[in-house]
């Protein structure tokens, strides 16, 4: 009984992992089906991600059928409840790249972004992947130390996000109103993956240790000269 539990635990953590890869996917598909007008592409990932959605319903019965039956206690339940919280982040992340994708349909046979700025929407999709990409690795290896960098790599994400914001409040911006509020969109759909990327990242960093990141960060934080 005991080892099919812990096999119950494990797959768990596969799904988590099954997850992050199809979401990590799904945000780099989405982004080419965007700058490349890519109707079908962007079919594609909108249709599926009802397996992704699938895949968190299905994580989420057998955690709560878990719960009930072997009432899990210290690190079995924080694996657990966990595990539930990290499912959440990845399925949003999955809607997130759907949102992308809706838009590309949306302004087919019309690239919603301006040629000017299909070089930051790449960088910004291609980070999300890697972000996403690097937060599964953290599911399957539990390395904290590679958990607590990703909040850092997330900063790369932040600096595209105001480079789009420059972009926008240019008085040379001669893409209209519409075209404004896509690429606005498209940004915040971008920063949201990679706030969840790091989200899921951060729960490992609790599970594993029982600590939350921003405490463990705060604590080995270089203290400033003269504090």
């Amino acid at each position: 009984m005991r080892d099919a539990y812990h096999e119950e635990l494990d797959s768990i953590g596969e799904g988590l992992v099954e997850m992050a890869r199809l979401v990590g996917s799904a945000i780099g598909r989405a982004t080419t089906s965007m700058l490349d007008a890519d109707l079908k592409l962007a079919e594609s990932v909108i249709a599926g991600d009802q397996k992704v959605d699938d895949l968190q319903h299905d994580l989420e019965a057998r955690a709560i059928a878990l719960l009930a039956r072997q009432q899990p206690v210290a690190t079995d339940l924080r694996i657990v409840v966990t595990s539930l919280r990290m499912s959440a982040d990845l399925e949003r992340s999955g809607d997130l790249a759907q949102h992308v994708a809706k838009l590309a349909r949306l302004r087919f046979p019309q690239s919603a972004v301006p040629h000017d700025l299909h070089a930051t929407i790449l960088e910004m999709g291609q980070l999300a992947q890697r972000l996403m990409a690097k937060a599964a690795e953290v599911i399957i290896t539990k390395d904290v130390d590679l958990a607590l960098q990703l909040e850092q790599d997330d900063d790369e994400m932040d600096l595209l996000h105001r480079t789009l914001f420059q972009h926008l409040m240019d008085d040379r911006w001669k893409h209209g109103i519409e075209t404004a509020v896509d690429v606005t969109l498209l940004g915040r759909y971008y920063e949201r993956f990679a706030d969840h990327a790091v989200s899921v990242a951060k729960r490992v960093v609790y599970l594993v240790t029982g600590e939350h990141a921003d405490e463990i960060q705060a604590a080995t934080a270089t203290p400033v000269e003269g504090s």
